[in-house]
């Protein structure tokens, strides 16, 4: 396994894994961070453990023409009981990203490192968030909001590399994901790796040269 110094540099993907791991170690900087990601390459590690940065030879992605949106989800939108906005709350879904019970347990790897690795870019408008809010009171015009779900990722060119989402109630972060995939800007979302959840909204495997392909074009 190949180790990371203090260099930003990474080992071309052909020396990764069958399950994707291409280098363990190195930092969490921004610019290294921003470096992996134009190269198709993320962290994805626990606490205590070395950073274990992967780039898989099938990525699950979804192709915004692509998303599906079943007749309760259309129902549900139609009913605008939820407001939609885009980068009001970025440190609050990456909090709720990582703190949240998940039964699949997929949140726990939100490190304090990877948290504030992440505000930082999205200091520097890199990291961008969409949140889904809930009003409290009887109206939308007169009522407070509660955060219930939403997801964050970094705009790399014309692609959207996801990291992570949240439900509070159901179909939160679904809203959160049709909306993301309304971006006319975005020929690609990175949905990183297989997850069924992401399958039913229309996301599928594709080849890594292909996806390193849309992403640097």
């Amino acid at each position: 396994m190949i180790w990371l110094t203090e260099k930003i540099e990474f080992p071309d993907y052909k020396y990764a894994t069958v399950d994707g791991i291409l280098a363990l170690g190195g930092d969490l900087s921004e610019n290294r961070l921003i470096y992996a990601y134009k190269n198709g390459i993320f962290p994805w590690f626990s606490e205590d453990d070395p950073i274990v940065w992967y780039c898989p030879p099938e990525r699950m992605v979804l192709f915004p023409a692509d998303v599906k949106v079943s007749k309760s989800m259309r129902k549900i939108i139609n009913k605008n009981e939820f407001i939609i906005t885009e980068n009001q709350a970025f440190e609050e879904v990456i909090y709720n990203c990582k703190s949240i019970n998940r039964k699949d347990g997929f949140g726990n790897w939100i490190t304090d490192d990877m948290e504030q690795a992440y505000i930082n870019l999205h200091k520097r408008g890199v990291a961008k968030s969409i949140e889904v809010w809930k009003p409290l009171g009887s109206t939308q015009s007169n009522s407070k909001m509660e955060l219930v779900g939403g997801l964050y990722g970094l705009e790399i060119n014309t692609v959207f590399c996801g990291e992570s989402m949240f439900s509070k109630v159901s179909n939160a972060s679904k809203l959160a994901f049709i909306h993301l995939a309304k971006n006319k800007n975005y020929k690609l979302i990175d949905c990183q790796i297989y997850n069924e959840h992401l399958a039913s909204l229309g996301a599928k495997e594709i080849d890594r040269d292909l996806f390193l392909e849309i992403l640097k074009g």
